[in-house]
């Protein structure tokens, strides 16, 4: 195996299993290139729920996301709605809702909004939201309580009125799998709406806890995914399900194939690339059950679930929570950024070694 390769394979495996250890891509020629080009281009955006404690229980408000992903070089913003209480981007006048905006554009980030609901009140919310903020692009998930069949009735029909929505503001909304709905279903409803304006977010562990393997939860949803959510895990065996418990990205307690799911995600779509956004969502000490089982058989009963939050965990105060999230932030930001210069020095030393070798002719 070229040496090239040989580093591109054992950045790649960590917590792989066997079956996906066989499909492991072999870096040739083509593919460094197209990697150096999607890696220069990678979307990396910021995401408020990194600062969640802050924002929730000390004085951070949006305007501090934006600051986090400049001092950062990212290149946009993910912020729910609800992030910052009485100064949440719903909690703002229109003035300073164009204040924000301004704000952003001037400092060449790009505003992607998050709502926790499917339900046409919060909806209509955040579609009037961003269209004071010119925003494009709403996350959304559903939380209906029923049998996996209801919920699924539910979620098909709200996906169709986002649809048209989504049409007569000029929106992009991306569906998220959360926890409780297993990705093949989720795409199993986006196949069937069938829109353009419709997508999926791909989050780096919640597959886990409806009972799923994270490169099998995207290889389902791969033709779908517009946006991602890139976290650490620790996960939990239940019974026979399992729940997961945040920890830092690339950690030694962190159970997720980062590098693979990243690469996978930067080579999604054909001659641009598919994924527009990277949303850094560090959500270190979040605790999250298992929803899904084994043997649940095929029309379980999906309870109702409240907004993720993190709290203050046991043997945390507020104020030692508050003073350590912005370097678990940190922290993330410089993985991600590490991992990307280790995969485009490799593309880079691959295409190097084919150079040399043609001059040596």
């Amino acid at each position: 195996m070229p040496p090239a390769d040989a580093r591109f394979q054992a950045l790649l495996k960590p917590c792989l299993n066997d079956e996906e250890m066989e499909s492991m891509p072999r870096l040739t020629d083509e593919l460094a290139r197209t990697l150096i080009d999607r890696i220069d281009r990678a979307p990396l955006f910021a995401h408020a729920y990194a600062l969640l404690g802050n924002l929730t229980y000390g004085g951070y408000g949006p305007d501090d996301v934006l600051d986090f992903a400049d001092r950062h070089g990212l290149k946009g913003v993910c912020i729910h709605l609800l992030d910052g209480e009485e100064r949440s981007l719903g909690r703002m006048s229109d003035d300073r809702l164009h204040q924000f905006a301004d704000r952003a554009r001037r400092l060449g980030l790009a505003i992607h909004l998050e709502i926790s609901t499917t339900l046409r009140r919060d909806v209509d919310e955040v579609v009037l939201i961003a269209g004071v903020l010119g925003v494009e692009n709403i996350r959304v998930y559903s939380r209906f309580e029923g049998t996996l069949s209801e919920v699924l009735t539910l979620i098909e029909s709200d996906l169709n009125r986002l649809a048209a929505l989504a049409d007569e503001h000029d929106l992009h909304f991306s569906f998220e799998q959360h926890e409780e709905l297993r990705s093949t279903e989720i795409a199993e409803l986006l196949r069937r709406v069938s829109h353009p304006r419709l997508h999926a977010m791909f989050d780096f562990g919640n597959m886990i806890n409806a009972c799923e393997r994270p490169m099998a939860a995207l290889a389902a949803l791969a033709p779908h995914i517009r946006q991602a959510h890139l976290k650490g895990v620790h996960v939990l065996p239940e019974g026979d399900g399992f729940g997961h418990r945040g920890v830092l990205q690339g950690s030694a307690e962190d159970d997720l194939p980062n590098a693979r799911m990243l690469f996978e995600l930067l080579m999604l779509g054909g001659d641009q690339p598919q994924v527009i956004a990277l949303a850094l969502e560090q959500e270190n000490l979040y605790y999250a059950p298992a929803f899904r089982h084994a043997g649940e058989g095929e029309n379980p009963f999906i309870p109702y679930r409240d907004l993720s939050t993190t709290g203050i965990p046991d043997g945390w105060t507020r104020d030692s929570l508050l003073a350590a999230e912005p370097f678990w932030a940190d922290n993330q930001v410089a993985y991600v950024k590490g991992l990307l210069s280790s995969l485009r020095d490799i593309a880079v030393a691959q295409l190097d070694t084919t150079t040399s070798l043609a001059g040596a002719r």
